[in-house]
């Protein structure tokens, strides 16, 4: 993938290691030259000075073919205005803004902009929102044998009751993450956008539950 990230502060500079440690190409605005010191001499994707939210920065840092966008700098109008031209001008498909003010998450989630707030903040979290696909493992029993995953669901899954994934897949749903907040869901629970679900699941069984999760539920029957 090709991801964009605006900010090169701790966050930035990490989350563009971590990014290009997986194989991702990776570009990073930050309005000032000297804060790509943090990305140590090895780093090899693109740093471009400038402000974050204007479009020929952004056309510079290759907006136009990224696959993902995060906004991590520490303004969060910055980083939410940021975050709406990539995804509302240029199609960005996966895009995630920090903020400092965990009471606008709610706001800015109805925009269609998934956050995290800093005091949640982790490059996890982040990670997982720009790079959604498959799942991730967070626990494992002592045989081997059950994992509770985090699942990448297809967007057609948003607005259907959590129990649709029960009746569909062998996986279990441990519980939410909606809007850096934990749920047990319960039979009324109903999967919305921004929702990260977490199941458990027999080892032997992830693939397929992956496959059913990436598909429509109709599809996945």
């Amino acid at each position: 993938m090709y991801v964009v990230i605006m900010g090169c502060g701790r966050v930035g500079s990490s989350l563009a290691s971590e990014l290009e440690a997986a194989g991702h190409s990776v570009a990073i605005i930050d309005i000032s030259r000297e804060a790509f010191r943090r990305l140590g001499s090895n780093f090899k994707g693109k740093t471009v000075a400038g402000v974050g939210f204007d479009r020929d920065t952004l056309k510079e840092a290759g907006i136009e073919k990224a696959d993902a966008f995060a906004a991590v700098s520490n303004g969060d109008n910055s980083n939410i205005l940021a975050a709406r031209v990539a995804r509302e001008n240029y199609g960005v498909k996966n895009v995630v803004a920090r903020i400092y003010d965990p009471g606008r998450a709610e706001i800015y989630q109805r925009l269609g902009i998934p956050t995290v707030a800093t005091v949640l903040w982790t490059t996890d979290q982040i990670m997982r929102r720009i790079l959604p696909e498959g799942s991730r493992s967070e626990w494992r029993d002592a045989s081997g044998t059950i994992q509770l995953c985090e699942m990448h669901i297809d967007s057609s899954w948003f607005g259907n009751p959590v129990s649709r994934i029960e009746n569909i897949t062998s996986a279990r749903v441990a519980f939410l993450t909606r809007l850096g907040e934990g749920i047990i869901p319960d039979e009324h629970t109903v999967l919305q956008d921004g929702d990260l679900v977490h199941v458990m699941v027999q080892e032997s069984e992830i693939a397929v539950v992956e496959a059913a999760l990436a598909k429509s539920p109709e599809d996945a029957s």
